[in-house]
Parts: C-alpha cells; sequence; structure tokens
C-alpha cells in the first residue's frame, strides 16, 4: 500500500530517502524514461542523469516538439517502445500530462511527478489548474503570434528557476522550447495513476505551478509523496532528492 508523507513526515522522509547508489540487482526497473516540461529540453534532467545511472538505471531523456499533446506522448511512447522494461516514467512539469497518458503503456511500471501536472481522466492541464489562483509567474510568459509561450529571461531568473545561480538560469533560458498554447487545453484519455504506483515532488517554493495544487494532486492519487523547498525546476535545485525518490520508484 502507498504511503503518504505529509508535514514534518514529508521532511523527514525526504531527507532520509537513500542517496547512495541501490544495487541493480535490486531495481524491478530497468529504464528511467524522463519527459521534460514547457519551456525546456532534455538537458533539464543533466543532474539527475548521473545519480540513476549509477544507481543502475538506464536512462532515456526525451526532447518533446512542445506542439501539442499528441505530439508529446507520441514521442514519449517511442522511448518507451525502444527502452527495455519495465520501464520508471517520470514527468516535469507540463511533462505531467505527458506521462498520465503515455503511462499507460503496459512496460510503465510506475510514475513520478516532479513539480508537475497529473490531471484526472478527461482532465486539461488548464481544468486543474483553473481551480487555483494563478501564481506569479504566469505573468512572465508571452504568446507569439503562431500561439507559442515563452519564458522571459527574466521570468526565467525571477520565477521559473528562481533558486539556480545566475550561470544556470542563463543556460534555462537558452535552452528553453517554446510551447504551443493548445497543449494545456488538451484532456488527456485515462489516468495512469488512477492504475500504477504512483510517487510526487512537490515544490512548496513553485511559482510556475501553484503548490497547492501539486499537494492536491497527491491526495487524488494516494501517491508516495515529498516535499523540497525548490522553485519549479526540483530536478535541477534538488537533484539528490528527486533522484532518490526515482529510484524508490524503481524498486
Amino acid at each position: 500500500m502507498l504511503k503518504l508523507f505529509w508535514g514534518v513526515a514529508v521532511t523527514f522522509y525526504a531527507t532520509c530517502l537513500p542517496l547512495q547508489p541501490a544495487a541493480a540487482a535490486d531495481l524491478k526497473a530497468r529504464t528511467a524514461v524522463l519527459v521534460h516540461g514547457a519551456f525546456a529540453d532534455g538537458s533539464s534532467w543533466n543532474k539527475v542523469i548521473p545519480i540513476l545511472q549509477q544507481a543502475g538505471l538506464k536512462v532515456v531523456a526525451v526532447q518533446n516538439p512542445l506542439t501539442s499533446l499528441e505530439d508529446d506522448v507520441a514521442a514519449a511512447r517511442r522511448a518507451i517502445r525502444d527502452a527495455e522494461g519495465p520501464v520508471v516514467l517520470v514527468g516535469h512539469s507540463w511533462g505531467g500530462v505527458v506521462i498520465t497518458e503515455a503511462g499507460n503503456d503496459p512496460k510503465v511500471a510506475s510514475l513520478v511527478y516532479v513539480a508537475a501536472y497529473a490531471p484526472d481522466s478527461g482532465q486539461s492541464a488548464r481544468d486543474i489548474a483553473s481551480k487555483f489562483p494563478a501564481p506569479p509567474g504566469r505573468e512572465a510568459i508571452a504568446q507569439d503570434e503562431d500561439g507559442f509561450l515563452r519564458f522571459s529571461e527574466e521570468g526565467v531568473r525571477k520565477y521559473f528557476a528562481a533558486d539556480l545561480t545566475p550561470e544556470e538560469q542563463a543556460l534555462v533560458a537558452a535552452t528553453q522550447g517554446p510551447f504551443h498554447i493548445k497543449g494545456p487545453a488538451t484532456a488527456v484519455s485515462h489516468a495512469a495513476w488512477r492504475d500504477k504506483p504512483t510517487f510526487m515532488v512537490v515544490a512548496t517554493k513553485d511559482t510556475v505551478i501553484s503548490p497547492e495544487l501539486e499537494k492536491a494532486q497527491v491526495t487524488l492519487a494516494g501517491a508516495t509523496a515529498i516535499e523540497v523547498p525548490s522553485s519549479h525546476v526540483a530536478m535541477l535545485s534538488f537533484p539528490k532528492e528527486v533522484a532518490a525518490l526515482i529510484v524508490k520508484a524503481a524498486e
């Protein structure tokens, strides 16, 4: 049975997850497939990937086109198809919507959401976000004439990756992928977290997705969860904790 940790218990769990690599023989999953979010690319997992590899997992970082939910799900499904299974499917931010749909693949053994949306069946990211006050980071997102969204450099520094170094923030701003507006409005068909073991990282200082939304999703999914005092990019500011939860999901 999955357990839910909150308050002091969450903090204790986050700091006490094993940071030493587990023996590969102890892991049921063979591959971690990492799905980045909007305004990002596969390099957003660069701090987590070496830790997972040291723990004995093979790793694939998907490069999402960010043109639609359908296109991003197709990219994730190709990665799952080609990966050695079982697979732990991990999504950050918008990537949570992607893994909610792509995670229905039978090769996927468990799901990990990192400061991510986790819509229910028939819901879109916009549907679930509308139930909570808009986080301040939304004001730094601009839309171009083709319908693609992009974070300003100031917005990356102030909101998206506020707890990274200036050098890291510059890299995040430079490598972000423009995100088409139709993605957040598209609903998933069936939420994979309804059927599979689910793990979640709540970023308590997130100003892009409401931390209260992230916490509500943990309760709804009955997920094993940790909290980290992170900006939206928890995998870059707390890579050891994020990686340890992914390894936990692979056991």
